[in-house]
């Protein structure tokens, strides 16, 4: 028995059996685009109509991928109570992003939702190791004159040695010999130091620090970890140099 084919029928087949068609990034160009216009529109209203046209679905679908895929839960929060939390969080950061540094707005965007996740999981944390212990202690730690002291002190010499060693980094960019992915780190470094304030807010957790510094410049750059690590070599020697020579 012979079987024919109509010509939408043939056409029909012919897709199903062609390539699929490439899925399009849901923060791409255009997000791009309407971030920038985002930032330099004046009136609230447009704002608005930007952010709800071009933003907010976007920014939903990020927000949902990071929680899910670093499993970034909160205790006693739903998934969407978390969601919302964070994408509320987001909109008050989005105006520090600088489009001039020819930067991605997404990978902005991602890092701060991801600091904020695992800084307030930290935070629930410590708040319940508080509230567990509380009843073990006599006097509250915030209240002793020498710690208040010492956490002061802390931040100002964190700023100075930050600011100095920004300096050193920019002069030893421009004037030593450095590989391709020497370059890229070095340039994610100094955006890394310029907007750390941002970035790692009032974390005092040095291993949650070093994860969020790694996941960064993993984005920043396309580099995998040993690449960042092999590459990081002459940083640190100029950041062990630069601080020998603030001591002095």
């Amino acid at each position: 028995m012979e079987i024919t084919f109509s010509g939408d029928t043939e056409e029909v087949l012919s897709k199903k059996r062609g390539r699929k068609t490439k899925k399009e990034n849901y923060f791409d160009i255009r997000e791009e685009n309407a971030v920038r216009e985002y930032l330099l529109c004046d009136s609230s209203e447009e704002k608005n109509k930007i952010y709800n046209s071009f933003l907010r679905s976007p920014l939903d679908k990020m927000i949902s991928s990071i929680i899910r895929r670093y499993k970034l839960y909160r205790k006693d929060m739903n998934f969407e109570e978390i969601h919302t939390d964070t994408h509320s969080f987001l909109m008050t950061k989005v105006d520090k992003f600088k489009p001039s540094k020819e930067k991605k707005a997404y990978s902005y965007f991602g890092t701060i939702c991801k600091n904020y996740l695992m800084g307030q999981i930290i935070k629930d944390q410590k708040e319940t190791n508080r509230k567990v212990s509380y009843e073990d202690i006599s006097s509250s730690i915030e209240q002793r004159p020498d710690m208040s002291y010492r956490i002061d002190e802390e931040v100002v010499e964190m700023e100075f040695v930050i600011n100095n060693y920004v300096n050193e980094l920019r002069e030893f960019l421009e004037d030593e010999e450095l590989t391709d992915n020497e370059k890229k780190l070095g340039i994610a470094l100094v955006d890394l130091f310029e907007n750390y304030d941002e970035i790692f807010f009032g974390s005092d957790n040095n291993k949650f620090n070093k994860n969020i510094i790694l996941l960064s410049l993993r984005e920043m750059t396309n580099m995998n970890t040993k690449e960042i690590r092999t590459s990081i070599k002459k940083f640190k020697k100029l950041y062990l140099f630069t601080q020998s020579k603030l001591k002095n």
